[in-house]
């Protein structure tokens, strides 16, 4: 599910600043933005991480910072300053013409100012970002949460277009192994075979093919799914890949009543119940 939550923690002259964001993808796919000092902290960061979130890319930026007033001093190695300056001066001998040394020369040269701080203690770091990691991913929970809420309405209101569609193929049910037993005997009739009722043979076959047209197993088991599938919009707990192995089911039982019930009728209602599904199946994507 999208979803964003930013927040900072300060801690001992550190202040660590804290974005995380999603966006939909069936699995956990968690990248970090953070100091190069602190990768060694990844592992740990992506347990806690993955304490809220269990599906989606999500996206951890964490920026450092010295709180103002802190010892945020830088020295200056005057012989590597005097040194640079004694090249540009060579320089301008060589080439027969001046040289300006700039300040932003001074900067760029790698050595001449250095900062007091110029990494971060892991230890150090630890305390600031985890308060600041844990409270952004409330505010991410938070705001998935008040997705999910809107996506379960939507979602009862498919369900409930599927029961419909289900309703009428379950009341279609008794009469399509009548109506398949009739249009047998028909293409008998109609091909001028001799029906012998005492064969025992064509009892079996017949019987073995108002089988194949029964469909009672598929529609209470499709009932059975969508009920399920109510109960587990009343979850607490991750319910995402639940939810899609349902819609998987539930589209394998409609496949199944259209190819066996062979009725013009029920073929509709499958047609429409698929459609509605498809668009159930294209949101299941988006949930935790």
């Amino acid at each position: 599910m999208t979803g964003f939550g930013r927040a900072e923690h300060a801690d001992d002259g550190l202040i660590a600043r804290v974005e995380v964001a999603t966006v939909n993808r069936k699995q956990a796919d968690i990248h970090f933005s953070l100091p190069r000092e602190l990768t060694c902290l990844e592992a740990d960061l992506r347990k806690l991480v993955l304490r809220f979130i269990s599906r989606g890319r999500a996206n951890v930026s964490i920026h450092l910072e010295r709180v103002s007033g802190s010892d945020d001093s830088f020295s200056v190695d005057s012989d590597r300053a005097r040194a640079l300056e004694t090249a540009f001066n060579e320089i301008s001998d060589l080439i027969g013409r001046p040289v300006q040394l700039g300040a932003a020369d001074f900067m760029k040269a790698s050595g001449v100012l250095t900062f007091a701080h110029s990494g971060w203690d892991v230890e150090e770091a630890v305390k600031a970002i985890h308060p600041a990691l844990e409270a952004s991913l409330n505010k991410l929970v938070e705001m998935r949460k008040a997705e999910g809420a809107d996506l379960k309405i939507d979602f009862l209101e498919r369900l409930t277009t599927l029961e419909t569609h289900a309703e009428v193929i379950s009341e279609a049910t008794p009469t399509v192994v009548a109506r398949q037993r009739e249009l047998l005997h028909n293409r008998l009739r109609e091909a001028e075979i001799e029906i012998d009722l005492n064969d025992e043979r064509l009892l079996k076959e017949i019987a073995l093919f108002a089988d194949r047209c029964d469909i009672s197993e598929e529609t209470t088991r499709l009932s059975s799914h969508i009920n399920r599938f109510r109960e587990y919009l009343d979850s607490t707990e991750p319910v995402g890949r639940s939810l899609d192995f349902l819609c998987q089911e539930i589209n394998r039982e409609f496949n199944t009543i259209g190819s066996k019930a062979n009725d013009a009728g029920i073929g509709q209602s499958v047609v429409g119940a698929k459609t509605e599904l498809e668009k159930i199946r294209e949101q299941v994507q988006n949930i935790e």
